[in-house]
């Protein structure tokens, strides 16, 4: 009978030998893993009341309306106040000031989650599921850091403020402009011209006690310079006077009649220069020379009369011109010429360079 046992012993599951009963350790341990685990609980420190229930805290249930919640909440709020609580009032037996203080910060709480409809509903989810745990920290944190304010009002504020700094930026920059451009002789004589032909700097003789200085005379006649500049004179480029529909909150308002209004025009541009090869007008042509120098209306604008015809003499909208032109520059870069002012202190050297041969051609 030992021979049969000791086969068994060195050959386990070996056929007519007796099924053998392993160690379970791992399955006890298993169990008692599982069983040391917290439960579900959706009183959570940190979130909302915390460890309490903020409906006990305010004495009502959970079918309670707002109106018995502010008045629980204003029944509390009067007995637990730092400024009104009182030691040994009826009904605060065995309070201290600082847990009094604690009771009213957690009463005023658990009043603002149950207050708010929205929050109030993510209060009762969490009270109904436990066991989501993290959706509940999520949707806390979420509602608390959430602006209050409405995120389109701060935009529109925002946009406003923008408008309106730039209004008053260009607008202080077209003052300093004009105290230049009367300094400027070009602009200086034509609006002494103006002035004399309106009868406005007609020196008459004064007597008496209304004769003025010759200091105030001058103050004056300066005012009427500037007054023509401003408001008689045909200023273009850089010194144009600022325009209300140039702001941030009116391009924005009007965006879609521009994008409309681009569309259209770059369809018919389309249609006659490109599948009907019309000829270039006068216009279409400075276009294409103001796109080929990379420069913006007001500095195109700000080009004096002569350079621009040179621009056409040179038929510079013909992209083969322009770069034999931009070649002959000094300087080989892209190019996009400096704005003129009207005192003529800075040109590009392609400019100058077609500007002198049209003058030379005359």
């Amino acid at each position: 009978m030992a021979a049969p046992t000791e086969r068994c012993r060195r050959g386990r599951g070996s056929a007519g030998c007796p099924p053998t009963t392993r160690p379970r350790w791992w399955l006890a341990l298993l169990l008692f893993s599982a069983s040391s685990l917290p439960a579900a609980t959706a009183l959570v420190d940190g979130l909302y009341c915390g460890a309490e229930v903020c409906y006990d805290v305010l004495g009502v249930s959970r079918e309670a309306v707002k109106l018995d919640i502010a008045r629980a909440y204003r029944q509390l709020a009067r007995r637990y106040h730092p400024d009104r609580f009182r030691p040994g009032d009826p009904g605060s037996e065995g309070e201290t000031r600082e847990s009094a203080h604690r009771k009213f910060l957690l009463i005023a709480t658990a009043y603002e989650t149950l207050k708010d409809e929205d929050t109030r509903r993510d209060y009762d989810y969490m009270l109904d599921h436990p066991e989501e745990y993290y959706q509940h920290y999520y949707t806390y944190y979420r509602r608390q850091l959430t602006p209050k304010v409405d995120v389109r009002i701060v935009i529109l504020v925002t946009i406003c403020a923008i408008s309106i700094f730039q209004y008053y930026s260009w607008h202080s920059s077209y003052n300093e402009a004009i105290s230049y451009l009367v300094t400027v002789p070009k602009y200086r004589i034509q609006a002494t011209e103006i002035a004399k032909q309106q009868g406005l700097l007609s020196r008459t003789k004064e007597k008496g006690k209304n004769r003025r200085s010759k200091e105030e005379i001058r103050e004056q006649e300066e005012e009427v310079i500037r007054d023509i500049i401003k408001n008689k004179i045909d200023i273009k480029g850089g010194y144009q006077k600022p325009n209300l529909s140039d702001i941030l909150l009116i391009q924005i308002v009007l965006s879609p009649y521009y994008l409309t209004q681009y569309v259209s025009w770059y369809a018919s541009w389309f249609y006659r220069f490109t599948f009907c090869r019309e000829e270039y007008g006068e216009e279409d042509k400075f276009y294409i020379i103001r796109r080929n120098m990379k420069m913006s209306q007001s500095q195109f604008d700000g080009i004096d009369e002569d350079t621009r015809r040179s621009f056409l003499e040179k038929r510079l909208w013909i992209k083969e011109n322009y770069e034999v032109c931009r070649s002959h520059s000094s300087q080989l870069k892209p190019f996009s010429f400096l704005l003129l002012q009207p005192s003529g202190r800075e040109r590009s050297p392609c400019v100058s360079s077609c500007t002198e041969r049209s003058r030379r051609r005359r």
